[in-house]
């Protein structure tokens, strides 16, 4: 896009010594004469040397000097505008006929820069839509990433800075927040029916919601027509227009130099660049005969320099050979064959270059158009007309075009002798008749009637009809017709011959103006009948010889036409009227001056330059890419005049390099399209040949490859803010490629990898040091450094200071990573130089923080969490620093943790009180422990102080219940001292487990001994636990007055708690020594089975007294005896009640209600069926024994009815609680059973019988004594 065309590459341009003597045209006065002009032209002085340079300074007397300053800088502004106005003449003559490039079409298009406004304007919008203000429904991750987005982006001072520097797009927004959000999505979870690429795609189109905010649709969409309309083919005037703004070009000044010029006018401006073209093709002459070469690195080059020009002529005459005739032809037309090393003054092999009458053949086609039926006539032959009345018409390209009265031939009986036809003639040319084989061009002088005599062809004195025909680019000649031939009657070619005025000729007979075509042997003299006639044809035959001198119409014609008035004057050509305009305001220097006695090397630079700092301040992101139509006019003006490619090259480069020490952001693609140009240039390696290096552009490029090396390794340092989230796209990957190759000595020999790499080492080293002290001068504004006195305010600084140095190092992985891939180590040593850079800040707070604080792990956690997730800096330098610093740490706070657990744990069961309190752990909202976020250190403080240490331990928060829990403790859990036990087991590991330590040995120790810890205070807990279940039951009533208390079933909730929390706190992999969970579960299932045997063990006791109380009633005691006969003889005369129904009924409560208690108050029901199992068995056990005892006496009544009673209740309560059958009809039971009904059927029979209490529906539901 940047490569020359093959005219610049082999164009070299013009000897720097000769050129810098004619670097402006001299401008002693404001109008100097048209032939002075011409003919000093050649002798052009520098505007500074000329008649314009500054006048001698006023004596101090006069002036002082503050008005020498003034004067100075008014003559220099002067110069200035002089220098402008001749560049923009160039350029002008380049837009209005280019024959060597084209507008490009491929070029990557240019994205409308944000300004100030628009970013706030964005960032409203953005908070707007954080507040809630907007409709835009989103969920939680969207407003997430956008949260981060705006807080990290468009808050960001370096998108600031690239607004300023005009830098940033509405494409590297969108872009920024894409690349942001793709990590989101991805790791987002699967959801079914929806895939990541759908969730993509939604949250952009969310995003460009938010962005455009309210904005008219339409505006938008205007901008973006805008924006493609910069990149499209600009026509002539628009570049016009562009270049007046870009030199400072006034509008009047551009109409009188665009009529003066005749730009409108092609012949013209082809024929200017024929002269130009062999202007340049004399200097080398001059050079070559003079010697006054540049100087190059090798004296070998002169020679080679002449071809170069010669070589870059001849090219451009290809280039101009190669145009149509006249632009939107229809046709191609019939060109002559011309050696390559032809030059238009080289009359050698004139023969091959020589036209014949075949040549010009002219054809034409006659159409008439709308006639009337009633008007036409019959037909004739155009050979032999036949008609009465006729008109002969003689048609020219000067005849008027609208309708006039032709007089016509009549017989001599028609009536009517000055009969008139009213006809309208026009002649079209190149409407594509086939039948005319070259084109002639429509104008006012190519057909006239003229006199003419020569030596070799129109030898007499006589009127012809002459017309002026272009072959091709380089061919003209002026041919004499007869009426009604085709074949021209003679010819003159044209090459080689100068035109110009001449005096009236005496002997000649004829003719008012004279004109003269002179060639060395030979002279055509011309005269026409009016002055008008003569300046067009004398014009015209001057752009067709390519003569270097300009003929000048004759003062005094002009004076003799001023004499004639205003209609004499009118007869001057339009052309001419503007020449004398131009004259009068000044401006015939510029447009007189002769091209090729410029330096136009400064001249393009100048341009160059203006054109780059346009390109800057308009308003697209141009990042020192030139438009289509820049790029088109400069590629035009070095091939036209010769501007070496090299130097243009070196021109982008020190201006890119200008801009981009200014801040400006610079495509490094550009940088580095120059520099390879140049540096093959300077190295002998282009592709198209060794060609020749003068010794200043070895030197400029020296001194400007230091200056790129200095500003790409300073770009480096400073990446992140020469380059901002990776923007533009690629820039820093392309930016170190450029260094590699700025860093090679040659264009071939390849740098050391080691050199390379030591270089960008270097910069990274500093990169770090720069980017960690901004990052602290950012956190020392944001947090007040008045107020980082104390230990707390310092450690707050230095965890902000992480977060910092974390976003940093985030923004480097997703923004810059890609660029360093093949320097990927050393983007890890600039990460861990960047890491120990912010570890002196930080072990210089935790030096001075209190050794009984625990805040400081937060800072821990926040590290560390985002180091084991980097593959590179896990295990690193940092992060191992990190590791030595903390485990002393962790290890104190693991040991003071362990102690003031089992201080707790012995108090605890002391005083407790066995109350069930609902557990903390399902109950507390996230009690255990904070997120580091929050700024909260993430450690559960400990308990009282441990005896015998010197430390002060952190106080346990209390676990007393605050009112607004009291309706979630509920009376069905453990004791507030297991709770807290286990609670703080929980935590501790929990804080261990979020440590994540990355030391694999380290973190098996911290596990192992976390597993350990917890088993041993558990085991202390469940053995406390079961000693005072057994002294409570101990304590306990042995009648059926014993109520179970909520204590035991507090007690039971304890073991059930620890064995479910031994499974998490205790459990360890497997294949280790010691399996410390399985050890643990073994003491709580003993400690159960203990604590039911115990329980079981007091319900036989209370059966037993029960037993013990009916035992009385045994057959052959003194109280049966006596209580038989008592309960006879009162019996006749009042109603006794029924004795011994009392203890039954107190044993079937106690029994309910201690099944009632178990079942509600224990949890796990395991032991509940298991301890039901064992007291139904037991009991029932004891029952069979007790009557196996008595298997010789016979029950008493009482007894029976008693026993009758509690059996056949506990049977059926029994297995309402889900006693299994099978344990229900044990052989006890049958046994018990049996024996009851045997001697219910005994006593039914004695007097008073059982009085309705039997075995029978012992089975069945009995409500009567509910």
């Amino acid at each position: 896009m940047l490569d020359p065309s093959s005219s610049e590459e082999e164009s070299d341009g013009i000897v720097e010594e000769e050129s810098r003597e004619v670097m402006a045209p001299q401008s002693g006065s404001s109008r100097i004469s048209p032939s002075r002009t011409s003919e000093s032209s050649d002798r052009l002085q520098p505007a500074s040397r000329g008649s314009s340079a500054r006048p001698s300074s006023p004596s101090p007397s006069a002036a002082s000097e503050h008005e020498k300053e003034d004067v100075e800088k008014l003559q220099r502004e002067e110069e200035e505008r002089k220098k402008k106005l001749q560049l923009y003449v160039f350029v002008m003559r380049c837009i209005a006929y280019p024959f060597n490039a084209k507008q490009p079409t491929d070029m990557a298009r240019r994205q409308l820069k944000i300004t100030k406004q628009q970013l706030q304007t964005t960032k409203d919008r953005f908070e707007s839509f954080l507040k809630g203000d907007t409709q835009i429904v989103a969920d939680e991750a969207f407003i997430n990433a956008v949260q981060s987005y705006f807080e990290v982006f468009l808050k960001s001072d370096r998108v600031a800075k690239m607004v300023q520097t005009g830098g940033l797009s509405a494409l590297d927004c969108r872009e920024v927040f894409k690349r942001h959000i793709e990590k989101r999505v991805r790791s987002l979870p699967e959801i079914d029916g929806l895939s990541k690429e759908t969730v993509l795609s939604s949250w952009m189109a969310k995003f460009d919601t938010i962005y455009r905010g309210d904005e008219d649709p339409r505006k938008a969409q205007q901008r973006m027509t805008a924006s493609a309309a910069s990149e499209l083919i600009l026509s002539k005037d628009q570049l016009y227009e562009m270049f007046q703004m870009i030199l400072g070009i006034k509008k009047f000044e551009h109409q009188l130099l665009y009529q003066a010029c005749q730009l409108d006018n092609l012949d013209e401006q082809a024929a200017q660049i024929r002269r130009e073209l062999d202007g340049r093709l004399q200097m080398a002459d001059q050079i070559a005969r003079a010697g006054k070469f540049p100087k190059f690195v090798s004296k070998e080059m002169e020679a080679m320099y002449i071809e170069e020009l010669k070589s870059s002529v001849n090219q451009l005459m290809a280039n101009l050979e190669s145009m149509p005739v006249s632009k939107g032809g229809e046709f191609k037309l019939q060109k002559l064959k011309r050696g390559h090393n032809t030059s238009i003054i080289d009359m050698g092999q004139e023969d091959e270059n020589q036209l014949s009458k075949s040549d010009v053949v002219l054809s034409f086609t006659l159409e008439v158009r709308t006639v009337l039926a009633f008007r036409q006539c019959s037909l004739a032959l155009c050979s032999r007309p036949g008609f009465t009345y006729y008109v002969v018409l003689r048609p020219t390209p000067n005849s008027p075009k609208q309708a006039e009265l032709h007089k016509m031939t009549v017989t001599k009986a028609c009536p009517d002798q000055d009969l008139k036809i009213k006809l309208a003639v026009r002649i079209l040319w190149g409407q594509g008749y086939s039948s005319i084989k070259i084109f002639i061009k429509y104008c006012d002088y190519f057909f006239r009637y003229l006199w003419a005599v020569g030596k070799n062809v129109w030898k007499r004195w006589k009127k012809r009809f002459f017309v002026l025909v272009q072959v091709s680019q380089y061919t003209f000649a002026v041919c004499s017709y007869r009426e009604k031939k085709s074949e021209p009657q003679e010819l003159l070619q044209l090459d080689g011959y100068t035109v110009d005025y001449t005096d009236p000729q005496p002997g000649l007979d004829g003719g008012r103006a004279f004109f003269n075509a002179v060639k060395e042997g030979d002279t055509v003299i011309f005269a026409s009948d009016d002055e008008q006639d003569r300046i067009l044809w004398v014009q015209a035959m001057y752009r067709a010889t390519g003569q270097s001198h300009k003929p000048v119409p004759p003062t005094q014609v002009q004076k003799l036409n001023s004499k004639g008035g205003a209609a004499a004057q009118m007869d001057a050509p339009i052309s001419q009227f503007y020449a004398d305009r131009a004259q009068k305001h000044g401006m015939d220097e510029f447009i007189s001056a002769i091209p090729c006695s410029f330096d136009h090397a400064s001249f393009f630079e100048m341009v160059h330059r203006l054109t780059f700092d346009h390109s800057l301040n308009d308003n697209f992101a141009c990042l020192g890419w030139f438009s289509p139509g820049q790029l088109f006019v400069l590629d035009e003006y070095c091939a036209r005049n010769g501007v070496r490619g090299c130097h243009r090259h070196l021109c982008y480069l020190g201006d890119l390099l200008e801009r981009a020490d200014a801040g400006h952001m610079i495509d490094p693609t550009l940088l580095h399209y120059s520099f390879a140009f140049c540096a093959s240039h300077v190295h002998g390696n282009r592709p198209d040949g060794l060609g020749t290096v003068t010794v200043e552009e070895k030197e400029r490029f020296e001194e400007i490859k230091e200056r790129l090396r200095v500003l790409l390794e300073n770009q480096i340092t400073n990446f992140r803010y020469c380059f901002p989230f990776g923007r533009p796209e690629g820039a820093l990957k392309a930016t170190l490629s450029l260094l590699e190759r700025v860093l090679m000595k040659d264009i071939v020999t390849p740098v050391p990898q080691e050199d390379v790499k030591a270089v960008i080492r270097k910069c990274l080293e500093q990169a770090a040091q720069i980017n960690y002290q901004r990052i602290t001068d950012y956190a020392r504004v944001e947090e007040n450094v008045a107020n980082l006195a104390t230990p707390a305010k310092k450690l707050e600084h230095v965890i902000r200071l992480a977060e910092l140095v974390i976003e940093v190092l985030h923004q480097n992985q997703d923004h810059h990573a890609e660029a360093f891939a093949w320097w990927s180590d050393l983007m890890v040593e600039h990460a861990e130089n960047f890491l120990s850079l912010y570890g002196v800040d930080m072990d210089a707070a935790l030096e001075i923080q209190s050794p009984e604080s625990w805040d400081s792990f937060p800072l821990f956690q926040l590290l560390n969490d985002f180091l084991r997730t980097d593959y590179h800096l896990c295990n690193g330098k940092f992060h191992k620093h990190l590791q030595d610093l903390y485990a002393p740490l962790v290890v104190r706070y693991v040991d003071l943790m362990e102690s003031s657990i089992a201080q707790s744990i012995h108090r605890g069961f002391e005083r407790e009180s066995w109350e069930p309190v609902k557990s903390l752990t399902s109950n507390l909202p996230n009690v255990n422990l904070p997120n580091v976020n929050l700024q909260i250190p993430k450690v559960p403080n400990l308990p009282v102080p441990v005896a015998g240490l010197s430390v002060n331990l952190p106080q346990m928060p209390s676990f007393s219940t605050p009112s607004w829990m009291a309706a979630i403790y509920d009376s069905d859990n453990g004791s507030g001292t297991s709770e807290d036990l286990f609670w703080k087991l929980d935590a501790l590991q929990t804080f261990i487990r979020d440590l994540h330590w990355p030391e694999e040995e380290f973190a098996k120790h911290l596990d192992n001994r976390m597993k350990l810890m917890s088993s041993d205070m558990i085991e202390t807990s469940v053995k406390r636990t079961r000693a005072a279940f057994e002294s409570k039951l101990a304590k306990s009533s042995r009648s059926t007055d014993f109520r179970i208390p909520l204590s035991l079933c507090t007690m039971f909730n304890v073991m059930v708690d620890a064995k479910d929390q031994s499974a998490k706190l205790c459990a360890m992999e497997m294949g280790q020594e010691k399996q410390y969970h399985s050890q643990i579960d073994d003491l709580i299932e003993e400690s159960v089975k203990d604590m039911i045997s115990l329980l079981v063990a007091k319900f036989v006791v209370i059966l037993e007294s029960v037993l013990a109380k009916i035992s009385r009633y045994d057959e052959g005691t003194l109280f049966s005896s006596f209580l038989s006969f008592t309960v006879k003889a009162a019996s006749k005369y009042v109603d006794v009640p029924k004795p011994g129904m009392d203890v039954a009924d107190g044993y079937v409560t106690f029994v309910r209600h201690s099944q009632d208690i178990l079942r509600d108050k224990v949890n796990e029901e395991v032991y509940i069926e298991r301890l039901f199992d064992q007291w139904y068995t037991a009991t029932m056990n004891l029952l069979a024994t007790w009557l196996t005892e008595r298997m010789d006496q016979q029950l008493h009544v009482y007894q029976l009815k008693i026993l009758i009673r509690i059996v056949k209740k506990k049977y059926r309560d029994f297995r309402l609680q889900g006693v299994l059958d099978s344990t229900l009809n044990s052989k006890a039971y049958d046994t018990v059973r049996n024996r009851l009904t045997l001697e219910e059927a005994t006593a039914s029979v004695r007097e008073g019988g059982m009085q309705g209490i039997s075995m029978k529906d012992s089975d069945e539901e009995d409500e009567e004594d509910d």
